[in-house]
């Protein structure tokens, strides 16, 4: 009797062994997927001042141009042209760090808690 119920509390030890790292693997897992759901938003927050700033520096420097018809205005045009560049390359880098966070499911946890799940059936039977 003595010998089983030690192996019984040694099975439930593993077990809340177990479920605690699989805890633990859900939370970091989620704490990494919302790092790169904040990255995004900020790299596209960041693309959309650029865009502000082109089109602001566009419109200057059809002004410029328009008033003056000097080469003025096509430096105006080249820095606004080059902003909203910047401006595309941060949304393309935001559009692709939101999809690698989303959704923000601990995947790899659930699929190591399946495992563990099966491999307990599969051994008690």
């Amino acid at each position: 009797m003595n010998g089983v119920g030690w192996a019984a509390k040694e099975v439930i030890d593993r077990a809340r062994s177990i479920a605690k790292l699989e805890v633990e693997l859900a939370l970091l897992e989620i704490k990494r997927k919302v790092a790169r759901i904040a990255l995004g938003i900020g790299l596209g927050a960041g693309a959309a001042v650029f865009a502000v700033f082109g089109i602001g520096f566009l419109f200057a420097g059809a002004a410029a141009a328009i008033a003056l018809a000097l080469p003025v205005w096509a430096a105006l045009l080249i820095v606004g042209g080059a902003l909203l560049g910047a401006a595309l390359a941060l949304a393309a880098l935001a559009v692709s760090s939101l999809r690698q966070g989303t959704p923000p499911v601990p995947e790899e946890a659930i699929e190591e808690a399946r495992r563990t799940t099966e491999v307990l059936r599969s051994n008690g039977t």
